[in-house]
């Protein structure tokens, strides 16, 4: 099977207003993070890429199979969302059996596979557990558990670690690396330190439109010569944050370290000029791409 999306001049609409502006994105196996803002647009695109929404012009396929097929497209794509939720008085097992065989499923297989799919997301002890006793971070992995219950090719994950604490987060993201051997998998987020864990291609969103495509390394590469660091007066900070891209502070006694992303050398007596991060580096395409984020408007 072809496993690549191909998204070509996609468009989409909320009545008259815009949401999606001519998206021309390729996506091949393993990890791919979309990276953007609240708001930019990422869940209306991985909604139309699971076949959830439909676009308003432009062309996608997906493993070689255009979306306008549906019921094709759902059969081999699994979806977690942001505000994912599944039937709290059930048992663990029971919601993946019954969603299993909502999935068309055959009721002999679906007990070997609800049982497979639990030891994956280290899931197994809680299976006997309602739904509504789990944490949080064990909510997130069943909620990965269900989008992976009838063996999809595409795996697409919205905001998935938001709200967790940094060792589920580490665990959880792990677990989408593990997955991501053998599929693609979509990782939408506005939380930089995921994508840097996870993924080596990406793509940065802002108000529908596609600001970046390539890998990890090309965009901290881009970033070069615009981050600096340093010291300030604590009473200057204000001022500082209305006039730069300020995207690390460390106080200590009366002056703050602070990062700097800047098209020229800022007007500070010590900056110094610093290798940039992948936070700085995204904080630049924004930038540099005429998105509002200096100061106040960040």
């Amino acid at each position: 099977m072809n496993k690549m999306i191909e998204i070509k001049n996609v468009n989409k609409f909320y009545g008259r207003k815009q949401a999606l502006y001519d998206i021309n994105l390729t996506i091949e196996k393993g990890m791919f993070g979309l990276l953007g803002r609240n708001g930019a647009g990422k869940t209306t695109l991985m909604k139309t890429i699971a076949a959830l929404h439909q676009k308003k012009s432009g062309s996608i396929t997906v493993c070689g199979a255009p979306i306008e097929r549906a019921g094709e497209i759902r059969a081999m794509t699994g979806y977690l969302p942001q505000d994912f939720s599944m039937y709290p008085s059930m048992k663990t097992d029971e919601a993946l059996e019954y969603l299993g065989a909502l999935s068309g499923m055959k009721a002999a297989d679906l007990r070997e596979r609800v049982t497979d799919i639990l030891h994956k997301v280290n899931l197994t002890e809680q299976r006997s557990k309602k739904v509504a006793q789990l944490s949080g971070g064990m909510k997130r992995r069943l909620g990965i558990a269900q989008a992976l219950i009838h063996d999809p090719q595409v795996l697409i994950v919205d905001e998935p670690t938001a709200g967790l604490d940094p060792e589920e987060r580490i665990r959880f993201r792990n677990l989408l690396c593990e997955v991501a051997e053998d599929r693609i998998v979509i990782l939408s987020t506005h939380i930089v330190g995921d994508v840097e864990a996870t993924c080596e291609q990406i793509a940065i969103m802002d108000e529908g439109k596609i600001l970046w495509q390539g890998t990890v390394s090309q965009l901290i590469n881009n970033a070069i010569g615009h981050v600096y660091t340093a010291n300030v007066e604590r009473r200057f900070m204000p001022q500082l944050k209305k006039e730069y891209i300020v995207t690390g502070m460390i106080t200590q006694a009366e002056y703050t370290t602070v990062r700097i992303v800047s098209d020229s050398e800022p007007d500070l007596p010590n900056a110094v000029l610093t290798e940039p991060d992948l936070e700085a580096a995204y904080m630049y395409c924004l930038h540099s791409s005429g998105c509002g984020i200096k100061g106040d408007e960040e």
